[in-house]
Order: structure tokens, then sequence, then C-alpha cells
């Protein structure tokens, strides 16, 4: 693959399914699944030394989903002439394919609780689906 590909990127879709992601996960977090995610993650959110380095965190996963949505964004590309439904199934197949696998891959040999591994796939799915819309929709 030469360099030109990345010459037919939208950019701005790119960032914008990126912070689109992103905010997902505020929601995804912080309301849907903030309880669920404490007990499996064994995070205590009382702790100070926890709250430590989140705005680093907070930037560094912002920085991957936005390449995430270039990835997406490359695949859409191959994919062709696409409307918001081949952006949704795209963004399904990588979501299911590449997020939630590896994180099945990482979470069975850190024996991982099943609960923490069905919200942190399930975000990344949902996640991959909202920034393949984005990206297929906006010309």
């Amino acid at each position: 693959m030469g360099t030109e590909i990345f010459s037919h990127l939208n950019w701005l879709a790119i960032v914008v399914a990126g912070l689109a992601y992103f905010a997902l996960g505020a929601i995804w977090y912080s309301f849907i699944f903030k309880n669920a995610w404490i007990k499996h993650s064994g995070v205590n959110v009382n702790d100070p030394e926890a709250k430590k380095g989140v705005a680093q965190v907070m930037l560094a996963s912002l920085l991957l989903m936005i390449i995430c949505s270039i990835g997406l964004a490359l695949l859409l590309v191959k994919v062709g002439p696409v409307c918001w439904m081949s952006g949704a199934k795209t963004g399904l197949v990588a979501g299911v394919c590449f997020s939630a696998t590896g994180i099945s891959i990482s979470y069975l040999y850190e024996k991982r609780p099943l609960g923490l591994h069905l919200i942190n796939a399930g975000y990344n799915i949902a996640g991959c689906v909202i920034a393949g819309i984005i990206l297929s929709v906006w010309k």
C-alpha cells in the first residue's frame, strides 16, 4: 500500500469519528456500565493514587481512537462507495474481529472477569460502529 491512499481520507471526519468514539466512552463508563465496570475492574475510585495521570490516559486513549478511525477510514476506501449501513457493517466487523478479539486474547491470559470483557469489548464494538457510520456518511 502506497502513501497515496492517505490522500483519499477525510481527516476532519477521522478526528470527529475519534471524538465520537471517545464521547461514547464517557457515556458508557460514567453512566451505563459505571458500577459494573468498577466492580469487575477492581479499580478503587476513592483512592487518590488511582486518579493520578488520568488526563494523560484520556489523551492517549483519544489518540488511539483517532488511530482506530484512520484504520476504519482506510478500510472504507477499499470497500468503495459506501452508505451509512456499509459504514456500520465495516465498523462492526472491525470491532468484533479486531478490537473484541484482541481484548479477548489478553483477558484470557490475564484471567479477567467475563463481565469486564463484555463491557470493554462491547464498548469497542459500539465505538467502531459509530466511527464507521461517521466516516461513511461524511463526504
